[in-house]
C-alpha cells in the first residue's frame, strides 16, 4: 500500500538547509500496524506529512495504493487525502463551536455527501465509539479521551484505507490512552492500515512492526530497535 524509494526532504531555514528525510525507503502492506519512534527532530513528523500527502519530497518516489504521488497536482493530492487517508493528532483539532456529531460530519460536508448519508454514517460511528449520549456536546464539554474518540471518528467517517496517528495518546491519562489505543487496534483488526508516531516504547511494542528514526533516516526494524 505504501512504497517509499530514496525519499529526501530538505528545508531552507534562513541561510541553512536542514535535511528532514535522508533517502528513506519504506514498504507498508495493506492492514499493517506500524509504530514510528525517534527523538524530536529525527524526521518522524516529516515522514508523516509525506505519507499523508501534506508535503512532497524534493527527490525520490512515493507510491500510495499503487499511484505515484511525488509530482501530483495539489487538487489530486487533496482528492487522495480525502479518499484514502485519515489523520489523528495529539491535540484533536476539533472545532469548538460544533457538536461532537457535527465535527464527525465535517469531512463528509466538505466532500459534498448528502445530509441523510452524513447523519447515518456519523451516528453509526459515534455509537460504535460509545459516545452516543455525548453526540450533542461540544468539545469543551468532553473529556480528553472523549475528544480523541470524536477525532478518530472524524478520521474514519470517509472510510480511509490508511490512518496516520501522531502521538494519539500524548495528551491523555493512562486509562483514556489505553481506551484510545484499544479502539485504534480494533479498527486495524478490521483491515485498516495503521501507522502511529509515538515516543512511548510500551505503545510502540504493541505494533506488529516498529521502526526507529534518527537524523532523517530509518535505522531499524523491530528486532533491532532498543526498548
Amino acid at each position: 500500500m505504501i512504497r517509499l524509494r530514496e525519499v529526501t526532504r530538505r528545508f531552507q531555514i534562513g541561510e541553512q538547509q536542514v535535511l528532514g528525510l535522508d533517502r528513506v525507503n519504506l514498504d507498508v502492506t495493506a492492514g499493517d500496524y506500524l509504530a514510528v519512534r525517534g527523538p524530536s527532530g529525527s524526521g518522524k513528523s516529516t515522514l508523516l506529512n509525506i505519507l499523508g500527502l501534506l508535503d512532497a519530497p524534493n527527490s525520490g518516489e512515493y507510491w500510495l495504493n499503487g499511484e505515484a504521488t511525488a509530482s501530483l497536482s495539489e487538487e489530486r493530492r487533496a482528492e487522495l487525502r480525502s479518499r484514502w487517508i485519515g489523520f489523528v493528532f495529539q491535540s484533536y483539532h476539533l472545532i469548538p463551536r460544533l457538536t461532537a456529531l457535527e465535527n464527525i460530519e465535517l469531512p463528509m460536508l466538505l466532500a459534498g455527501i448528502e445530509p441523510t448519508e452524513r447523519r447515518r454514517r456519523s451516528a453509526a460511528l459515534i455509537e460504535r465509539l460509545g459516545l452516543g449520549a455525548r453526540s450533542a456536546h461540544r468539545p469543551g464539554e468532553l473529556s480528553g479521551g472523549q475528544r480523541q474518540r470524536v477525532a478518530i471518528a472524524r478520521a474514519m467517517v470517509m472510510r480511509p484505507l490508511l490512518l496516520l496517528a501522531d502521538e494519539p495518546t500524548g495528551n491523555l491519562d493512562s486509562h483514556s490512552g489505553a481506551e484510545v489505543i484499544a479502539l485504534l487496534e480494533e479498527l486495524n483488526a478490521d483491515g485498516l492500515t495503521l501507522l502511529v508516531v509515538t515516543h512511548d516504547a510500551v505503545l510502540a511494542r504493541r505494533a506488529r512492526r516498529q521502526i526507529h528514526m534518527r537524523d532523517g533516516c530509518i535505522l531499524a526494524e523491530p528486532s533491532l530497535v532498543p526498548a
